[in-house]
């Protein structure tokens, strides 16, 4: 399910900051996809703050990125310039984005002086356990949108992992390993809800594709 309350918010920032920024990036002349790179390396340079232990300004840069990241699409729509490339390409580079902030994440855990052999172990496998189910998320709306069946259904989507990774690097080590474990399982039980809705929705279609991509490989 997708929330009416999320919608309605998403509604609020698409009028009172997305289109204007957005506008403010059509008189500067940049094109989505250069806002689509930069918001991109904004996020590595978050990464690269919290490896090097800067866990507050990380934090801050992730959520400027991760407002960064809402303008691509923003302008894209105003300037009527609105690709299949440039989709691809703010996915891709959102994934990329995530998964270089958990290695900066990594990095800061194996780097700190101040935790015990457990501790670090711990966060790691957090670390990890987040990551991997917020990039399966991820891909089972892309799947299921390649076999025509698009959906939003869920709890943990990009913008609420974007806000709570950067509240938790901004409170501290201890606030950020609670949030990546909430994000780690409110992200399974959104892989379950996806992946149930996209089954039904294939069941009510006939169960285009039957459950087999290209390759030969079942789902």
């Amino acid at each position: 399910m997708v929330f009416p309350d999320r919608e309605r918010f998403r509604a609020i920032v698409l009028r009172y900051l997305e289109t204007p920024c957005a506008r403010v990036l059509q008189s500067l002349g940049l094109s989505p996809n250069f806002v689509s790179v930069l918001g991109f390396s904004v996020t590595v340079a978050a990464a690269a703050f919290v490896g090097s232990g800067f866990l507050l300004a990380g934090g801050v840069v992730f959520l400027a990125a991760g407002v960064m990241d809402l303008m691509d699409g923003a302008l894209a729509r105003l300037t009527d310039r609105v690709t299949d490339f440039g989709a691809l390409l703010d996915s891709v580079l959102d994934r990329l984005g995530e998964a270089a902030l958990f290695l900066g994440m990594a990095v800061y855990g194996l780097r700190a002086d101040n935790l015990s052999d457990g501790r670090v172990l711990f966060f790691i496998v957090v670390i990890m356990l987040a990551l991997v189910t917020s990039q399966a998320v991820s891909y089972v709306r892309a799947r299921g949108e390649g076999l025509g069946v698009f959906t939003k259904t869920g709890l943990m989507t990009r913008p609420e992992r974007v806000a709570m990774l950067s509240l938790g690097l901004v409170i501290g080590l201890r606030a950020l390993e609670v949030i990546l474990i909430i994000i780690a399982a409110v992200s399974f039980i959104t892989l379950l809800q996806r992946m149930f809705y996209v089954n039904r929705a294939l069941r009510d279609h006939g169960g285009a594709g039957h459950g087999v991509d290209k390759t030969g490989d079942t789902l």
